[in-house]
């Protein structure tokens, strides 16, 4: 069954502030399906109103065509697994896996057979008899996923299952975790506000934002194709830009962005002359060059001056100037030291990019912009995050 969990109309109020708004989503079965937002967007209250640890105040969730709105917990066939693991501190790690078995009355010699078999899968056999406070926070949480999925629920929660290790650790976890989720084939839904960990491991993602859905699609599309300026900003880095309408051709048209340049972008929302239309390209869609390049009528060409730069190792961002616009670029480096020519700050340089890179927004909101990083003001975060040194 395609349409293995669905979340019909799900609405969530705490005193009087609204959590959830009429939420629909479907999860297909044997899917990793994240939900994607920032604190408060309401994400970790529709797991938990999956999970049967919350009510909802309006809608069903249908799971594997049964409606388990007003099961409790212990009968809806779903495990959670919670960013602070929930082991128990004086059972071993073998009891602690063993622990959903023993209550439902396996015998001793099954349970033996089937701890080890999830020990061997989460590569942890060796710290058995081993307790809780003697593992790493990785193990620990291996072990906490292997106690829910003995169990074998239809699908199993994931709470910021990350949240409280280190970068590497984090890194190492998602291909642990997409390995077990390959193993054992069930459906995870995983809930997060990192968009790494959403990109890297979802088959599908849901970008959550104030209690309602943005967007729902596959990681490429929620990032080269993102439905409004949330998304685009939330989801990675990109530019905005807004201008009207003034040539519709097919398959391209063209648009006067004040304080900028025309600029040509593919067609692909129905527009019409005179419309005010909101772009976003992101920043590795620009190609910098110190010498105006010779490309084909379907790229735009704007000449522009370095203000910022941020060298990070294999890529290096630019902040140009363009009239009124500072345009955040990317460029990727092969051989920086060696033969490609290096651009400094001051430095004059060409802006070039397809016009297929141009992605129209169905919806624009000017606060969305808050979400984008600023060189002047937030740079030294910048650097930090994305070489690790404050995870």
């Amino acid at each position: 069954m395609d349409d293995f969990l669905i979340f019909d109309g799900i609405s969530k109020s705490f005193s009087n502030h609204k959590v959830l708004d009429n939420v629909s989503l479907t999860v297909k079965k044997g899917e990793i399906f994240s939900l994607l937002g920032p604190s408060g967007c309401g994400k970790t209250t529709l797991l938990r109103i999956c999970a049967g640890l919350e009510e909802p105040d309006s809608g069903r969730i249908i799971l594997n065509g049964e409606d388990i709105t007003d099961l409790s917990p212990n009968k809806r066939q779903v495990n959670t697994v919670f960013q602070n693991y929930a082991l128990f501190p004086n059972l071993s790690v073998f009891d602690n896996i063993a622990f959903g078995l023993r209550i439902s009355g396996m015998k001793e010699s099954g349970i033996k057979d089937e701890v080890y078999k999830y020990l061997e899968m989460i590569q942890l056999t060796d710290h058995a008899r081993k307790k809780p406070d003697k593992l790493s926070g990785g193990q620990k949480q291996r072990v906490a996923i292997a106690r829910a999925l003995i169990n074998k629920p239809k699908i199993l929660l994931l709470d910021e299952p990350l949240a409280a290790l280190d970068l590497k650790l984090r890194q190492r976890m998602l291909v642990d975790l997409d390995n077990i989720h390959d193993e054992v084939g069930i459906t995870f839904l995983y809930v997060t506000h990192d968009q790494s960990e959403a990109m890297s491991l979802s088959d599908n993602i849901a970008v959550l934002n104030e209690g309602l859905v943005e967007q729902v699609g596959t990681p490429t599309q929620i990032y080269e194709a993102p439905r409004t300026s949330f998304v685009a900003a939330f989801i990675g880095d990109t530019n905005f830009f807004e201008g009207d309408v003034i040539e519709v051709n097919e398959p391209y048209s063209t648009l006067h962005i004040e304080d900028f340049t025309d600029v040509l972008v593919y067609n692909d929302k129905k527009i019409r002359k005179g419309d005010r239309v909101y772009l976003s390209i992101r920043p590795e869609k620009f190609t910098v060059t110190l010498q105006k390049p010779q490309l084909p009528e379907s790229y735009n060409i704007v000449k522009g001056k370095v203000e910022e730069i941020i060298y990070l190792g294999y890529h290096t961002k630019y902040w140009v100037r363009v009239n009124e616009y500072l345009i955040e670029t990317k460029r990727l480096h092969d051989r920086y030291m060696l033969d490609e020519k290096m651009i400094t700050w001051g430095d004059e340089v060409w802006l070039s990019w397809h016009a297929d890179y141009c992605y129209m927004l169905e919806q624009y909101n000017m606060e969305d912009e808050a979400l984008l990083t600023l060189p002047d003001e937030e740079i030294m975060a910048e650097i930090e995050s994305e070489s690790g040194e404050d995870e």
